[in-house]
């Protein structure tokens, strides 16, 4: 059993931790623990052990190519276990939260994207999240040899031509492939990039409070994110935690930012200090 207390104190552990070793599973079921705290993580830990001995199995060393881990990946996530992406009820939070998502077998292409991460380094292979907008990918890499693979839509490995396609869809008709989008990401960023979709949902929502708690929950494994800090504290003006608020934008104050923005949030730190004398 893990508590929510437990929960951010190994998210607080991650937040000292360098990006290289983040266990990115571990760190998502410790964010899907604050939302869902007393519920034993050994269940979805045995979980992933099962996934990457299953991978193992099925790419023995003697016969290891680029297409065989690629086949080995799409056999177990998707051909064993039925992980997809969930297209009917995408914006369910549930697709963000990592015990729901091994519950359900369903998710976002982030959470999904952990996964297959996360099996394909249980193997040592060399496999990365790109900065791709809109649609989060991977691209696992042997030999000389890349591929890139779509979590979302059953593992499948995507051409540039459907790269190409991807992009309009999600940075509209102009867009076009720059290196940029090919670029890899950090462990830290992919669980950024998770969280980051539970807090938009909640703010379409309406639902200020909850999108607080997950940048909350952010700043813990990334505390030296500046505009994170700078987003709680606005957050929580907004909602009337006022000492809250103010302690996130000094924060935001020692770690940096451009002089504009350093001066308005000096300037909103003392309208606040007002409020609360």
């Amino acid at each position: 059993m893990i508590s929510r207390l437990e929960a951010k104190d190994l998210l607080r552990h991650i937040g000292t931790q360098p990006d290289e070793d983040i266990d990115l599973a571990e760190a998502a079921l410790a964010l899907a623990a604050l939302d869902h705290p007393d519920v034993s993580l050994q269940r979805y830990r045995d979980h992933l052990s099962l996934l990457a001995e299953q991978v193992g199995e099925l790419n023995p060393p003697d016969a290891d190519t680029l297409e065989g881990r690629v086949t080995a990946l799409q056999d177990v996530l998707v051909g064993r276990h039925g992980y997809e992406g969930d297209t009917l009820t995408y914006d369910d939070i549930q697709n963000a939260n990592m015990m729901q998502v091994i519950d359900r077998k369903k998710g976002l292409p982030v959470a999904l994207g952990i996964l297959f991460i996360q099996t394909a380094r249980a193997q040592g292979w060399s496999i990365s999240g790109l900065n791709f907008p809109g649609h989060f990918l991977v691209r696992l890499e042997y030999a000389g040899e890349r591929i890139i693979i779509d979590p979302f839509n059953q593992g499948q490995t995507r051409s540039v031509m459907e790269l190409r396609d991807l992009l309009k869809v999600a940075a509209g008709a102009d867009a076009e492939l720059t290196p940029e989008y090919y670029a890899t990401v950090g462990n830290r960023d992919i669980l950024l990039r998770l969280q980051n979709n539970l807090k938009l949902r909640f703010m379409k929502a309406d639902r200020v409070d909850k999108a607080a708690e997950i940048l909350d929950g952010m700043l813990l494994f990334a505390p030296e994110e500046a505009m994170l800090w700078r987003e709680a504290g606005l957050l929580n003006a907004h909602i009337g935690n006022l000492n809250a608020a103010v302690g996130a934008l000094e924060t935001f104050m020692t770690l940096g930012g451009n002089d504009l923005l350093r001066h308005q949030t000096a300037l909103l730190i003392q309208q606040l200090k007002t409020r609360l004398n």
